[in-house]
């Protein structure tokens, strides 16, 4: 952030609006139920979790957003690892219920053949397998982020920017969902997507230069890996970090996250233009 150009961080801003996030929703036990479906579900969503970008271009389930539409076809599918290895554009777009010609069917398709392909080579054909072989969150994280279909590093003024904000994410889930119990979660950074720097940008944590404020506003997608996008996602994960330490441990990176993550899904949010890029990280 201290070479960014495009975005900046208000940090005399950060006391005040820590002081002013909502405290975590406690900790508690989660049902698991099936641990085995639970764990499918989480790797499998986390693996086809992008596509903000056409979120606009895609039909949508009544009363749903592009996400939850993706979500809810997700949870419909109960693939096997095998079913995975074999997925194709117009098998998960009929699951998912959208046109298999849509570019994000493909992408979609590639990505879940990767999960297969590594549950099949490397945990026997087990979701459950890949928690149960990690010996923290953040581990489990980094094994995700070793595999092509949660890549997430981009090259930044001749240096590597690693997000991996879906393989973070996947552990995350794993771990909320109670079939991945293992320690260090705390220390996952923001899941850096669009939505939290939309957030932190119309609260008036971020800074934007004027010409990428009129940008965004008028719809234009940025590119994606280009140098204004790196430094909105980068200054969404150092913002957070910075309103983790102004409230003095009592919230996570995580946490802050999920509470700018819903604060977006409001009217206010929702009726400014968010920053739109078409990728596979988000």
């Amino acid at each position: 952030m201290e070479r960014a150009r495009s975005v900046a961080i208000d940090e005399e801003a950060i006391g005040a609006y820590a002081a002013e996030l909502p405290a975590p929703e406690p900790a508690g036990e989660q049902p698991v139920g099936d641990p085995e479906a639970a764990a499918a579900f989480a790797i499998c969503m986390n693996a086809i979790n992008f596509g903000s970008g056409w979120w606009p271009t895609v039909r949508k389930r009544p009363g749903m957003s592009g996400y939850s539409t993706m979500a809810a076809g997700v949870g419909e599918g109960h693939w096997t690892p095998q079913e995975l290895l074999a997925m194709d554009a117009p098998a998960i777009a009929a699951v998912l219920g959208q046109e298999p010609g849509h570019p994000l069917m493909a992408e979609f398709a590639a990505a879940l053949r990767d999960v297969g392909a590594h549950l099949l080579d490397e945990y026997g054909g087990r979701y459950l397998a890949v928690p149960e072989a990690a010996d923290s969150v953040p581990g489990l994280a980094a094994v995700f982020a070793g595999w092509d279909s949660f890549a997430d590093v981009y090259a930044y003024e001749g240096r590597e920017v690693p997000f991996f904000k879906r393989a973070q994410l996947a552990a995350a889930d794993l771990h909320r969902a109670g079939v991945a119990r293992l320690p260090g979660a705390e220390r996952l950074t923001a899941f850096a997507d669009n939505l939290v720097p939309h957030v932190l940008r119309l609260d008036g944590v971020l800074r934007l230069d004027p010409d990428l404020t009129a940008a965004i506003e008028a719809g234009t997608l940025l590119a994606h890996g280009s140098p204004e996008e790196v430094e909105l996602r980068a200054a969404a994960v150092h913002a957070v970090e910075l309103l983790a330490a102004a409230a003095g441990g009592a919230l996570s990176a995580a946490e802050i996250d999920s509470a700018l993550w819903n604060r977006g899904r409001g009217r206010r949010y929702k009726s400014v233009p968010r920053p739109r890029s078409r990728n596979t990280a988000y």
